[in-house]
Parts: C-alpha cells; structure tokens; sequence
C-alpha cells in the first residue's frame, strides 16, 4: 500500500481531474507525443462515450488516475472498475505538493492538476482504488457513518440539556444521569420537566406514576423515593409544567429520546448484517472492540488481507512515526496523523477499553510502560500511543491469519538483557 506501484510502460494513462459537474480529462498513448484532452460531464451518455473511447484503446492496458474529491467521484469511479479498467487513487497531498514542485507556485486549476496527476501515474506515486460497492462494503460504510452522524447529534442535544435546560429547571437531578445510553432518565424528564411536577404528588403517587417509566432497576423505590425527596429541595426556577418554555424542554428530550432510539437501532441493523461475518466475530474477540469498533474497522479499512504487513495498516492509519531531521538538527519523533483519522480514533478508543479491564496484554503492556511514573501525563500519553498501536497490529494479524485471538502470558525472553516480551495474540509482537 506504501510502495510506488509501478506502471508499465506500454499502458495507456488516463489522468482525471473530478469536480461536481464535469471532469477535465487527460490522455496519453504509448508512442503519441501529443495528449488528448477531454471534458466529461457527470451525465449518463457522456460517462457511456467516454468508457467506450478508453474500450477503443484495446489491448493496451489503461491505467486510470484520479484525486478523491469529496463523493463526487464515486460514480464514474465505479463505472470504470465494472468496465475492468486499473482504477488508481492519488493523495491529494502528494497531489498538491507535486504542483507545487513542477510549476513553483500555488496556482491550481483542473487542467494543471490533470497534468499532476498524470506525471504521478507515470512515476508509480499512486494506490490502487478499492471500490467500495465491487468490494461489498458499501452496505457497512453508510451503517457506520450514520451511527457516527447520529451519535454527534444525540451528543450535542445532550449537552444542550446539561447545559442550558437542567441548571435552569432541574439542576439536582443531574446526578440520576448515569450513561449516555439509558433512555429512562430523558423519558422521565419528558414526563417530569420541573420539580412542581413531582412536588404536586404524594410521594406514593410519584413512585406509582414513575414505576414504569424507569424500566428496571435495582432498588427502584428507593431511587424514585430520592429523586422526589431531590425535587422537594431543588433551586430551580419557579416555572409551570405548562409553560411554553418547558414545552420547549420537552422538544428537546423528545429529540434526545429518538436519537437514542435511531443509534440503537443502527446497532441492531449491523449486527444482523454482520452476524455471520468471520471478521466481524474475530474483531470483538479484541479485549476494548465491541460491535460498532468492529463495524468501524471493516468500514473504513476494508478486507485488512490487502496490506501484505502491519506496517502499512498502521500507516493507512495515520499510527507511523515520522521525524523531520535537516542536517543536526533532529525534531521530536511523533505520529504522522497522515491516515484515516476515524480508523485512527477507533483504534485509541478500544485501546483506552482495553486497558480499563482488569487483565489481559494490552493492560499489562500500558501498566510496564507507566511503572516509571504513573502519575506522569506524558508518559502516559505516550503508553496510550504504543497501546493504540498495538491494537493496530493485532487487528490486522487476526485478520490476515485468519487466527481468532488468543489471550498469553507474558515474560521475559530467556538470556537476560534489555526484558522484551512477545504477544501471542495473532502472532504480533509488542512494541
């Protein structure tokens, strides 16, 4: 995935500069001086006369390259690969820095960049295209992206209920919160918005009228009992229960409660889709991936058997080190953050899991890494880094090899010396 792929020298190269409307298109032939340009517009015909001209150029190879640019190449892009075409992506950072480089400026317009792009697929600097509907992960990109779309939403309108509605008309009952996930605690706020409407009952009546709302817990009278007795002493404003203000209250929690309702549904839809699948499983054997990690992982990376060594999975990830060095003078070795960033920040999201539980190799990796100094913010900063890489590279082992995960006993090689250890887990060994 990292190396030049190397393009042949009698294939046909198709440069294409994708925009919204229309596409500015460069062609080279073998052995033709002169290029061919052409302008395609985002139409049906004009994307069927197109792939008839690159059909017309058989039996040379055609080689086609182009910047993802937004979604808006998905289409075409599709097109090509049905039509059996070698379809290529180009960075569009390497792509920018490429313009710079050949014409010493920062001017851009689409026939430039078509010109950029074909000087980068005649030195290999490009990646192979993997389609997400001809690779069959189409259905899990859009389940994934919605529950991350819904998810912020649900987020931000909580955060307006702690916020803005609760220290204005219930402060106190903050505290009943518990996890984002429950429902119950918006449920009864929709029936209960202020303390007059709990105060204006018996305490029996409150238990009574509340018993089903709560669902089930445990002691729940005696929660019910205390959030009647919290109302009795809050400091919130004095407002009716009927004021348009606290209609406005109720909107809100009625958003919240959907939200909820959409993201748990999300949930259940990847899991009947994904039920049966191998990876899927293999994934949340991981100590810290649970479904929607696991669901996330094959979204954004695809069939993890593509990248032939961990090395470029963590890359694709943004996880590599990189070091700028001039001379000597020598910066700080740090994450490059040039990758998926969603992949990146669901892999620091199990990792954070992982070593909250109370054994297995990733906690026992972060604990060695701390024992210096656990209270030290940098440091643990740093184990949580190692840790996020790990994650990674057992990720992509159980995978590759196609082995479920299985939990080890670390210790020290024997020999003495510097104390390394090695992971059992899909074979991978730590950092």
């Amino acid at each position: 995935m990292t190396r030049p792929n190397p393009t042949p020298t009698t294939a046909v190269l198709v440069a294409i500069d994708v925009a919204k409307s229309r596409n500015e298109v460069l062609i080279e032939v073998p052995g033709n001086r002169r290029r061919r340009r052409l302008t395609v517009a985002n139409t049906r015909t004009e994307h069927d006369r197109f792939i008839a001209e690159l059909q017309a150029l058989a039996p040379r190879p055609v080689i086609v390259g182009f910047e993802p640019t937004g979604h808006y190449h998905r289409p075409l892009a599709w097109r090509l690969v049905q039509a059996g075409f070698d379809a290529r992506l180009i960075s569009s950072v390497a792509l920018a820095r490429t313009r710079e480089a050949l014409h010493n400026g920062w001017d851009k317009n689409d026939p430039k960049d078509a010109q950029v792009i074909l000087h980068m697929l005649q030195i290999g600097a490009a990646k192979p295209y993997h389609d997400p509907l001809a690779n069959e992960i189409n259905n899990i990109q859009e389940l994934s992206v919605t529950h991350e779309v819904i998810s912020r939403a649900k987020t931000e309108v909580q955060h307006r209920i702690l916020t803005h509605y609760l220290p204005l008309y219930f402060p106190e009952i903050e505290r009943f919160k518990g996890n984002t996930r429950s429902d119950w605690f918006f449920a009864l706020l929709e029936q209960f918005p202020v303390p007059a409407a709990i105060t204006a009952l018996s305490k029996e009546a409150f238990v009574a009228a509340a018993w089903s709302v709560v669902g089930r817990k445990v002691s729940k009278s005696r929660l019910l009992g205390d959030i009647w007795e919290t109302a009795h002493r809050s400091i919130a404003l004095p407002v009716s229960p009927d004021a348009p203000a606290i209609e406005m209250f109720r909107v809100v929690l009625g958003e919240a409660r959907r939200l909820i309702a959409q993201r748990d549904a999300i949930e259940e839809a990847a899991i009947d889709l994904l039920g049966d699948h191998s990876d899927f499983q293999r994934l949340q054997q991981v100590p810290g991936i649970g479904p929607i990690h696991a669901l996330t992982i094959l979204a954004e990376a695809g069939d993890l058997r593509r990248f032939r060594h961990h090395r470029q999975f963590l890359k694709f990830c943004g996880l590599d080190l990189s070091t700028y060095q001039s001379g000597q003078y020598r910066g700080k070795t740090k994450l490059s953050k040039r990758g998926n960033a969603r992949l990146r920040r669901t892999l620091w999201m199990a990792a954070q899991v992982a070593i909250r539980q109370r054994e297995n190799s990733f906690r026992d990796k972060f604990d060695r890494y701390v024992a210096r100094d656990r209270h030290d913010p940098d440091l643990r900063r740093k184990a949580s880094t190692a840790i996020t890489a790990k994650m990674g590279r057992v990720v992509h082992a159980i995978i590759k090899r196609g082995d479920d995960y299985r939990p080890f006993v670390e210790g020290p090689v024997p020999g003495g010396g510097t104390p390394l250890y090695w992971c059992r887990e899909g074979a991978s060994a730590t950092l």
